[in-house]
């Protein structure tokens, strides 16, 4: 298995595995079809912070991080999507892929990465926490599907701890 950087061409098999998730479970309250063009639309914004594990040349799951909030000061915070198809988990692929996606945040200068997790998704809670996330607040029925409330857990992890702040930009002295 390889993790490298996701290509316009791996759009396809990116979607098929996001549908999937949007489609057969409640791990993401999103009830809409992702397409290949929006796919494809993320990997160029992502500017290679957007992986694939693949193998055999089969895409076996993506992981992606964006901005977390918009503003200058969240500028060093960002949010991850991780997606596995099921016969790929529980092989440690996630972790792999997560890790690396994890260094990418790093390169970026990025100091904190957050999990956006539903509640409904026990095993994505104990991957994370696994891999050094905590669980920093529960917000109670933020998400609605399938005639369920479902609350997000928001999980973080600090990539970079002991590392001063920048100055900000603009900051009298």
């Amino acid at each position: 298995m390889i993790i490298r950087s996701a290509a316009a061409a791996d759009a396809e098999a990116v979607c098929a595995i996001a549908n999937q998730v949007i489609h057969g479970t409640l791990a993401t309250f999103n009830t809409i079809e992702k397409t290949p063009e929006q796919v494809r639309e993320q990997i160029a914004a992502a500017k290679g912070a957007y992986l694939v594990a693949e193998q055999g040349g089969d895409i076996l799951g993506h992981a992606y991080f964006f901005p977390f909030r918009s503003g200058p000061g969240y500028r060093f915070t960002a949010e991850h999507t991780i997606h596995l198809l099921p016969a790929a988990q529980g092989l440690g692929i996630g972790r792999t892929l997560l890790q690396a996606l994890e260094e990418k945040a790093k390169q970026a200068g990025i100091h904190v990465l957050i999990a956006s997790v539903s509640s409904a998704n026990p095993g994505a809670i104990a991957f994370h926490a696994a891999l050094g996330y905590a669980e920093t607040a529960r917000m109670p029925e933020l998400g609605c599907k399938w005639g369920q409330w479902l609350d997000t857990i928001f999980m973080q992890k600090i990539l970079t701890p002991g590392i001063p702040a920048p100055d900000s930009p603009g900051k009298d002295r």
